[in-house]
């Protein structure tokens, strides 16, 4: 019998802007952790200030991913002095050891035109991060970074490259340390958040285009197809009623979960108004989960009846 979990699944406690999440086994505490960029929706905002200036935090579960609890923010993730911007962490395991690839931005900015960097870190605990390097990608605006480790042992990376048409490039490593920039990859329209995953023999990737999430397929992780959008239409949870955005897929006991967010408050032509001022109701986000299952060759997700087995 699985698990109900709650809905939404988190909302952060402090600021009250949870997005980007991502989900990783903690060896340490025999716990489910999700890192997630820490936007400060609740407080002073001028412009897009509110998405900048952020900590990456943390939620963890000790009941298999019923609940979710606020443990505070990554420490030891400081690049420079200042007040600076750390937004969308992914995380993988390799050897005892956790890597962090988290996008940067210098200080706190009230509009998008900025340089933005990728940098990794290290952990053994996934609460002390230790700087590592810069990563050298395609230019220097790229954020949003997925990496996945193929069936060669080497790892491949995608990544937002906001000044080449926001499409997903690439990167390979054969240690997660030294990088070796790769080209475009995922070209048919402008998107954020690259997600890669395997999943009943193929691998799948979620884009987010801002119009609930793109769906790719591929047999070999590099020539993808297009497939129908997931989790566009309005769900009935409470605060999923909104689409979804930036999301990380875990694969676990033969099934896929999908983690994402929501601006419960905010609809599709406030958002896409320019003119639009936000307020906290529009700018707060919540976490929220749902299972993906494949018919016909398509990836599909009910986001209205989600049961778990974390």
């Amino acid at each position: 019998m699985g698990i109900v979990p709650d809905a939404p699944l988190f909302r952060d406690p402090i600021y009250d802007g949870a997005a980007d999440p991502v989900i990783i086994w903690n060896r340490e505490e025999e716990a489910w952790w999700i890192f997630y960029t820490n936007r400060r929706a609740f407080g002073p905002n001028c412009s897009v200030s509110y998405m900048h200036g952020s900590d990456i935090g943390i939620a963890s579960s000790a009941d298999h991913g019923k609940t979710w609890t606020y443990r505070g923010t990554a420490s030891g993730l400081e690049y420079e002095k200042g007040r600076n911007t750390y937004w969308a962490p992914e995380i993988v395991e390799d050897q005892g050891i956790y890597h962090m690839y988290v996008s940067y931005v210098r200080g706190i900015r009230t509009n998008w035109e900025c340089p933005r960097k990728i940098l990794h870190y290290t952990s053994r605990n996934l609460w002390d991060w230790q700087f590592e390097s810069e990563l050298k990608l395609s230019s220097d605006r790229v954020i949003d970074a997925c990496v996945l480790e193929l069936p060669d042992h080497t790892w491949k990376m995608w990544y937002k490259d906001e000044i080449n048409n926001s499409w997903s490039y690439t990167a390979t490593s054969k240690d997660l340390y030294q990088w070796e920039a790769g080209g475009p990859e995922i070209t048919d329209c402008p998107h954020e958040g690259p997600n890669a995953f395997y999943f009943q023999d193929r691998y799948w990737m979620i884009t987010d285009p801002w119009k609930g999430l793109g769906v790719y397929v591929s047999d070999d992780a590099a020539s993808w197809k297009r497939c129908q959008n997931i989790l566009y239409e309005a769900g009935t949870r409470t605060d999923d009623g909104a689409m979804g955005n930036h999301a990380d897929v875990l694969v676990h006991k033969g099934r896929a979960y999908i983690f994402y967010f929501t601006h419960p408050q905010l609809s599709e032509e406030q958002r896409n108004n320019p003119e639009f001022v936000m307020e906290y109701c529009h700018r707060r986000s919540s976490l929220q989960i749902a299972e993906l299952i494949v018919v016909d060759g398509q990836l599909h997700c009910d986001r209205n009846r989600v049961e778990i087995e974390l």
